[in-house]
This record gives structure tokens, sequence and C-alpha cells, in this order.
């Protein structure tokens, strides 16, 4: 099999108009598409970075915790690649979004820092 790429990547959430302002208002993805399944009583989101999909949003009643420490088997992170990772740092510093400080990756020499979405989802901002 060959693989083309990545389609999406689906993430969990515990509160819709919460994850709603940090992937769309703060780290700037749009909805594409969004479905209500009363079904399941549980909110579908496709988010795009530009014109491409790539994060699928769902919510649920009640669902649990992500385990972050000690890490789980599992997703580790979502990274997003930006071309200036300090404007990146500052701008979600001037949204009062929490972050760490800028690291440099050992093996490219590419900077990179990491933040958590509402529900404690790592996120990494990696410079290309």
């Amino acid at each position: 099999m060959k693989l083309d790429g990545v389609h999406h990547i689906a993430v969990i959430c515990s509160n819709r108009e919460r994850s709603l302002e940090f992937y769309c208002g703060v780290l700037g993805l749009r909805v594409v598409k969004e479905h209500f399944r009363s079904e399941r009583d549980s909110w579908k989101l496709d988010l795009a970075l530009g014109d491409r999909y790539v994060v699928e949003l769902f919510t649920f009643p009640s669902p649990p915790p992500r385990v972050s420490n000690p890490e789980a088997c599992g997703l580790r992170h979502l990274a997003f690649a930006v071309r200036d990772i300090e404007d990146a740092r500052d701008e979600l510093s001037r949204k009062g979004v929490a972050h760490e400080e800028l690291r440099t990756d050992e093996y490219t020499g590419k900077r990179f820092f990491f933040l958590r979405d509402p529900d404690g989802l790592p996120i990494e901002i990696y410079e290309t």
C-alpha cells in the first residue's frame, strides 16, 4: 500500500464552544462542516487549516479525561508547522494562552514549543 498523506486527525473534546474558541479563535482553523448526531448526543466538526481539512473535532457527553502523566500509549501530541516560531509564541502570549518556552530539536536544529488544548491534549508548534 502507498499512503498519500494524512487525511485528518480526530480529537475528542469535552466542551464544543471552548474547543472551537481554541482551535478556531486561537489556532486559526475554520469550520468546514458540522453535524449534530442526536443518537449519540454528539457533535462532529470538520476543521480546516487553509484549504486543507485536517482536524475532526468530536464532542461526547462526559468523556473520560486524557491520561497525560505518565504518558499513555496512543497519540502523543498534535503538531502544527509555522514559519515564524517567535511570532507564533508572541501571538499566543497576547491571547493569554499558556505555553512552554522555546526549545531546539536536537536532531533538526529547528525550534518548537508546546501548549495544551482545553482538554489537556499537547499541541506542538514547530518551525519549518
